[in-house]
Parts: C-alpha cells; structure tokens; sequence
C-alpha cells in the first residue's frame, strides 16, 4: 500500500507538471500570436502548444492573427488545425474579425476552411454585417461568392446593403447592386437604404442609390 501511495503521489506530481508546461507553452503561444511572430508561433505549435488556446477575452491566436489581417500568421494556425469558428466571448469569430478589417485573402482562406459566415455575435452582427459597414469589396464579393443572399436580412431588418449605405462604402454598395441588392427593401423602421444614407449625410452612396433606381 504505501508504494502504491508513493506511486500515486509521483504520477499525480507528473501529471502537475506537465498541466503546467502545457499552461506555460500556451501562454507564451498567446504572446507571440499577439506579437504577430510568426516563426515562434509556428516553433510552439510544433512543440505541442494549442492551436486554440485563448486569453481572457477568449481570443484564439487565430482570431488575432485574423484581426490584425496577418496571413503568414493566419497559414500557419491553419496548417496546425485551428478551430476556424472558435469565437470570444463576444462571439466575434474569426472572419468577423477579418470581414471588419477589410483583410480578404484571410476571408477566403477561413472560408475554404468552412467558416460560418452565418455565425451572429452578442449583437447579432455577421461577418457580412461587418464586411458591408466597416470592411471592404473585396470581402463584400467573396461571403457573397460563399453563398450568402445579397438581401438577407439581419438585426432590425437591415440588408447589407443598408449597412453599406449608412457608412458610406460606395465600392461595397456596387458589388451588392451588381448581384441584386434590393434597393426597395425596408428595415423595420421602415427605412430604405437610400433613407439611412440621408440620415447618416452620406453624399457618394445617397448618388449611387437614386441613380440606381433607390427610393426612399
């Protein structure tokens, strides 16, 4: 019995330690993807550090790389198996961050990988939500290249296109019209797209939606 005691203590001890370094070597996974450096990030994952390790906001190194528009970074945690919907505690997933930061070759990359470019966030934003108000065209094309209805509709009833409309992304607002963007729909305050680009003094995209058609 007590050499089975003095085993237990030992392997309990082992098992200790090695929770430990798997903590260290996460944690030091974490700062480099922070860091944006990608030879240790990939030196780390090589020695077993997990590619889905996330920080107290829940941020996955994936997820940072995908907002600081890093795509070196963002291959190799691919190569090692991230989790291309691990989200943080926002719910922000990585091609949120991506589609937000108008950074479209990382965008593509997620979604060969099978991002859900249907995932909402806490504020029911989609990744398209946040390509068409705050990202670029480029991301724009390739969500709606995943399959994503240029007139779906997301929180209060607003389109892509509203959103667009309302930050003023002229380039967006054409490749939403060039694929079909219901110029007519209304969200459920009962505004058109062409209404929220008036309301937010939006000069270039209130021109763009009466010339093609927008009523408000």
């Amino acid at each position: 019995m007590k050499h089975a005691r003095i085993l237990g203590c030992a392997l309990a001890l082992a098992c200790g330690i090695a929770a430990a370094q798997q903590k260290n070597i996460n944690f030091d996974l974490l700062a480099a993807a922070r860091a944006g450096n990608v030879p240790t990030v990939n030196a780390l994952l090589e020695q077993g550090a997990s590619p889905n390790s996330r920080n107290r906001l829940g941020d996955s190194p994936l997820n940072m790389a995908a907002r600081a528009g890093n795509v070196a970074l963002v291959k190799v945690l691919l190569e090692h198996g991230a989790d291309v919907n691990e989200a943080n505690i926002a719910r922000v997933t990585p091609l949120m961050s991506a589609a937000f930061g108008g950074h479209e070759e990382i965008v593509r990359l997620l979604l060969a990988k099978k991002a859900d470019p249907a995932s909402t966030d806490r504020l029911q934003k989609t990744a398209m939500v946040y390509a068409a108000g705050n990202g670029n065209a480029g991301c724009v094309q390739a969500l709606l290249e995943a399959g994503i209805d240029p007139n779906t509709r997301y929180d209060a009833a607003t389109t892509a296109l509203m959103w667009a409309a309302g930050y003023g992304k002229v380039d967006n607002l054409k490749v939403l019209l060039a694929r079909g963007a219901d110029v007519k729909a209304r969200d459920d305050r009962g505004m058109t797209a062409l209404a929220i680009a008036r309301e937010q003094k939006q000069a270039d995209a209130e021109a763009l939606l009466r010339a093609a058609g927008a009523i408000e």
